[in-house]
């Protein structure tokens, strides 16, 4: 197996879906370990790809996540909120869709991508069902495909399959609040999460957790830490300006780091001007460019 080039992300191509994409393309060699509770960067990357694959249409998606082995495909959707729930007969994986970025082109209207940006902006802090406080506007878009979902997966599990969560960016703030709400959950792989609960919500979050923030992802950063308010849940898995990942980073490593990527990213751009610079922490963000770093990590 090869390593994957990264994509020259511009302001035309940054938002899902990537249709020119090649999806779960090397499975055959890293299959999904649906079993354990230790970290799996196999498994972290089939979820990234999966997390990066809800964007696409429904259709579209159906088809590949069949190809990919889950031949059980269950579409969910409200206003703002949208997962596939996919399986066959060992595993369940529920991959929750992020922010709606642009309107496509075979979208009607804008109002996916409202509804997302109301989702996205209500910080307020209300009570999470169990213990500690968790975003209004991310817990209000899980209530809205809560029952549905949650009558679906129970009936799967109760036939012993595994159930794995996942999601990016608003996905991935709500792939959390649900791993937190169901129970026996094998793992959850959050990729550029936003905060999501408070310190006492993160005390109380069991699931095996792994929570991969890319370089300057700016919204790895919001809402904003605070004494006694918001923090992240899960294990941190960083990328590196290099796109190696690391367990465990001090904070002037950290820093020193995002000052390189920065630094890398306006040099990527002499010869094309400054007028087509997408920001480091905007680009890092990119659902795809995760895949990728986690793929030529697992390959090496």
């Amino acid at each position: 197996m090869i390593k994957k080039e990264l994509y020259e992300i511009t302001w035309e191509n940054i938002a899902p879906p990537y249709k020119d994409y090649e999806y779960f393309t090397g499975r055959e060699n890293y299959p999904f370990d649906f079993n354990t509770k230790e970290f799996s960067i196999a498994n972290a990357w089939w979820l990234i790809e999966a997390a990066t694959l809800v964007y696409a249409e429904e259709e579209y998606a159906r088809v590949l996540f069949q190809k990919a082995g889950f031949p059980e495909v269950r579409y969910f959707t409200d206003k703002s909120t949208q997962c596939y729930a996919v399986s066959n007969k060992d595993v369940l994986v529920v991959a929750f869709r992020g922010t709606e970025s642009r309107k496509r082109k075979d979208k009607d209207d804008f109002r996916d991508i409202v509804e997302d940006v109301k989702a996205d902006a209500d910080f307020r802090l209300v009570d999470s069902g169990k213990k500690g406080k968790v975003h209004k506007g991310f817990s209000d878009a899980l209530d809205e495909v809560w029952q549905e979902l949650h009558s679906y997966v129970k009936g799967l599990q109760n036939e012993g399959r595994a159930l794995w969560i996942t999601g990016h960016s608003l996905g991935a703030a709500i792939a959390t609040l649900a791993a937190y709400r169901f129970e026996n959950v094998q793992g959850l792989y959050t990729f550029g999460s936003p905060r999501v609960g408070d310190e006492d919500f993160v005390k109380d979050f069991r699931v095996p957790a792994y929570r991969f923030e890319n370089n300057n992802d700016i919204v790895c950063k919001v809402p904003p830490p605070a004494p006694g308010l918001y923090a992240h849940a899960g294990k941190l898995k960083y990328i590196d300006s290099e796109g190696n990942i690391h367990d465990d980073i001090s904070p002037w490593e950290r820093w020193t780091d995002e000052v390189k990527g920065r630094f890398n990213n306006a040099m990527s751009t002499l010869g094309h001007g400054f007028q087509g610079l997408v920001p480091d922490a905007i680009k890092d963000h990119v659902p795809v460019l995760y895949a990728i770093h986690i793929w030529n990590n697992l390959i090496t």
